[in-house]
């Protein structure tokens, strides 16, 4: 491990100073921690804003920079005024980070910063990932890859950290939970994070609220990790209620549960 770490701040180091791609999951704020650590004030953590983002999760990541002593500032991106993107199709995610990288290296040109780079690791080769060709055509640097970082080795290393995203589970952008070939609309995404802070209210730590169209009516199809999962039957009520007050016309309860990448 040590030995990785220091391969992360050689890269780090040698492509200083640096703009970090920051959205406060674990991956980047480990990187973005890491950065602050080896190079001081020659970095910067730049957030991309948009109604993908639940509200929450920017609070926490803003929070999470404070605490960690590492520069950060949002930019607003547009991939919303993007058909490619706004279509939803299975490479969605490409476009959204072509969005942010486009205006992340604006950004290092015209304040001379010597690279970008973002928290992709040494797992994720093995997962489709659309964005990584986006990270390539701009010559986006993974330095967490690149050092052989593994997803669990990272959480390690941020709970050393005191970093509060050690154990936090994975918490893709609001739009993930459209089905592809559904478009993504701001009144989608705002009616899934309502949902959502509602199944979080009611103690819920693991999920997903899918927000399903069909011909006649909106459905929210709710997804709890299998271990919470014996704990919807004395909420039930005020979770289906709940959801049909965000707007949902019918709820329903997906009896296998959450199965994504928790970890």
């Amino acid at each position: 491990m040590r030995e990785k770490i220091e391969a992360l701040r050689a890269c780090l180091e040698k492509h200083a100073p640096l703009v970090i791609a920051y959205s406060g999951g674990v991956d980047s704020a480990y990187l973005l921690a890491a950065a602050h650590q080896f190079l001081g004030d020659k970095m910067l953590g730049v957030i991309a804003d948009s109604p993908s983002l639940p509200r929450r999760a920017l609070a926490d990541a803003l929070a999470l920079a404070e605490k960690i002593g590492a520069p950060v500032e949002v930019i607003a991106t547009e991939e919303m005024h993007d058909e490619n993107y706004v279509s939803n199709p299975v490479n969605r995610c490409y476009f959204c980070k072509a969005e942010l990288f486009a205006k992340l290296d604006r950004l290092a040109h015209e304040r001379s910063f010597g690279a970008i780079a973002y928290g992709e690791n040494a797992d994720d080769a093995q997962q489709f990932r659309p964005g990584r060709q986006a990270a390539g055509e701009f010559a986006v640097l993974a330095p967490l890859k690149h050092a052989g970082l593994t997803k669990a080795e990272i959480r390690t290393l941020s709970r050393e950290l005191g970093l509060p995203t050690a154990d936090a589970p994975a918490q893709p952008c609001l739009s993930s939970r459209i089905p592809h070939g559904t478009p993504v609309t701001s009144q989608a995404l705002a009616m899934i994070e309502r949902g959502e802070d509602l199944v979080r209210s009611l103690g819920f730590k693991i999920f997903r609220v899918r927000h399903v169209v069909g011909e006649n009516k909106v459905l929210a199809r709710v997804q709890i990790a299998p271990a919470e999962m014996p704990r919807i039957q004395p909420v039930n009520a005020a979770l289906v209620s709940g959801l049909r007050a965000v707007g949902y016309e019918d709820v329903e309860i997906d009896p296998a549960g959450y199965r994504g990448p928790s970890l």
